[in-house]
């Protein structure tokens, strides 16, 4: 199993920024895809952002322009870096692969991000 470590939310005004880390236990180099989810209450776990090994991303429609996906893959991390945040980004976000992995399938503690005046 891999452990993954999501870190760097917190409570931001709206139109803020913050920058989520995550940290695996173990190489991420032989997974093609990584990608940032967030669950807000009550709501099911939706895919933000994905990035690929090479590099090429893709963002749900309520992010795009706004967040920004990116992995090292030398030092086992993708990041998020998100700006001009809205209420509605107001969730907690989790880092994993959505191809169907066994040592994957096991989620983290997530970060809460809170986007609030």
């Amino acid at each position: 199993q891999v452990q993954l470590v999501e870190s760097g939310g917190g409570l931001v005004q709206p139109g803020g920024s913050l920058r989520l880390s995550c940290a695996a236990s173990r190489s991420i180099f032989g997974i093609s895809v990584m990608g940032w989810y967030r669950q807000a209450p009550g709501k099911q776990r939706e895919l933000v952002a994905t990035i690929s090994r090479g590099g090429s991303t893709n963002y749900a429609d309520s992010v795009k322009g706004r967040f920004t996906i990116s992995r090292d893959n030398a030092k086992n991390t993708v990041n998020l870096q998100m700006n001009s945040l809205k209420p509605e980004d107001t969730a907690v976000y989790y880092c994993n692969t959505p191809l169907p992995r066994p040592a994957y399938d096991s989620w983290g503690q997530g970060t809460q991000v809170t986007v609030s005046s």
